[in-house]
């Protein structure tokens, strides 16, 4: 990974953006840089006021990868370019395809509801209709075992949710 200054990287970044308008992706990554440089030391004295420098990554997944160290004074004045370049970039984005997602979402409240309804059995028990009857039983108990399963599922999710 190339190691560049923050005004070389906020200007090829731009030309990243500019090669993959059309076609591409562009990851960015940011981090605290904690790294001195020599060996891990645990200190006592507490830490929380001291100043670290921010890594900047940005790669295409392919050939490009190119990061840059922001020191803490030059924070601010690097963000408000980096982000008018991000903000300039973010036009060539485009929407999600909501209309799979809709779908299924429809679906899941189609089953949902099904599972609510109750089975009505009715008909008699011999003679003509009986047929029927013996598939509204079938369907009935077939709704009874996949509400216990959906709800042993919500209950193990529960669980892994908020565990005791």
């Amino acid at each position: 990974m190339q190691l560049v200054d923050n005004a070389t990287f906020i200007r090829k970044l731009e030309q990243l953006f500019e090669a993959t308008r059309d076609k591409g992706t562009v990851w960015l990554t940011h981090k605290r840089l904690t790294y001195d440089g020599g060996d891990a030391v645990m200190h006592d004295e507490d830490d929380s006021n001291k100043e670290y420098p921010c890594l900047v990554r940005v790669t295409d997944g392919k050939k490009t990868q190119f990061s840059t160290h922001v020191k803490p004074g030059d924070l601010m004045k690097f963000h408000a370019t980096y982000g008018s370049l991000l903000k300039a970039s973010f036009t060539t984005l485009r929407k999600r395809d909501k209309k799979r997602e809709k779908h299924r979402a429809e679906l899941a409240a189609r089953r949902k509801q099904r599972m609510a309804e109750p089975v009505v059995i009715k008909g008699p028990k011999r003679g003509n209709g009986r047929k029927k009857r013996q598939r509204q039983v079938k369907a009935a108990i077939k709704l009874e075992a996949a509400k216990a399963r959906a709800a042993k599922k919500e209950e193990t999710r529960t669980k892994v949710q908020f565990p005791a």
